[in-house]
């Protein structure tokens, strides 16, 4: 009996063994995903892959690498995911007929990691994922992060504090207005430099970069 009872023992050691065994390589196997490589980042939101594939990041979008932060999401982007293989998911085209995805790189979500970043704005669409990335995005925003620093996010000047007109761009209708103080708007305007908005010191600068004054401005300014 007792070698019996001996020989189970082994029996169920060696059982629970496997199965242990069979559940680590089935893990490895399922997180062992194919993948695509990567073989350039273009700029913060959009990649190359094998066969000259353009691809872009889902619900960010980056500042033009000439812009305030550009070249700041492109090498975070370039860390994540250049020369490495990544996994596609949820891909749509856009109406210029881009491809357009949510980005895996083993177990990291790069579009999630990019908006953590602060370098990148959050774009509205709809995936299994938005209300995460929309929640990320709040957070960066309420931290000053990145383009949401005094490096990128301006209500005053810091490197010419006596050049005060502010260029803006209104997101909805793209109009490209500038304001100067005395303006309505002027204390609440911000100057976003990641989107392209500027600071000018003479009306004749921003008109030159094509801008027009505000309709509620002052006929008379001190500019």
């Amino acid at each position: 009996m007792k070698n019996l009872s001996f020989f189970r023992s082994i029996v169920y050691t060696l059982f629970f063994l496997s199965l242990s065994l069979n559940y680590f390589l089935w893990q490895k196997l399922n997180q062992a995903q194919p993948g695509i490589l990567v073989t350039e980042v273009l700029d913060g939101d959009t990649v190359l892959l094998e066969q000259d594939v353009r691809l872009r990041l889902r619900q960010i979008d980056a500042p033009e690498t000439k812009f305030c932060g550009g070249q700041e999401a492109k090498d975070k982007l370039s860390a994540l995911v250049k020369g490495k293989k990544v996994v596609i998911r949820e891909e749509i085209i856009d109406q210029r007929g881009r491809p357009m995805v949510l980005l895996y790189q083993g177990g990291t979500f790069i579009n999630l990691e990019m908006i953590k970043s602060g370098w990148v704005r959050y774009h509205s669409d709809q995936t299994s994922q938005t209300k995460i990335l929309q929640s990320a995005f709040a957070d960066v925003k309420k931290e000053g992060k990145g383009i949401f620093s005094s490096a990128c996010y301006q209500r005053e000047n810091p490197q010419n504090p006596s050049c005060r007109i502010k260029g803006n761009i209104d997101k909805n209708s793209g109009a490209r207005k500038y304001y100067y103080p005395g303006c309505a708007q002027y204390e609440f305007t911000i100057v976003e430099k990641d989107i392209g908005e500027n600071w000018f010191c003479t009306q004749e600068a921003a008109v030159k970069a094509g801008l027009s004054k505000a309709e509620t401005c002052p006929s008379n300014p001190p500019y």
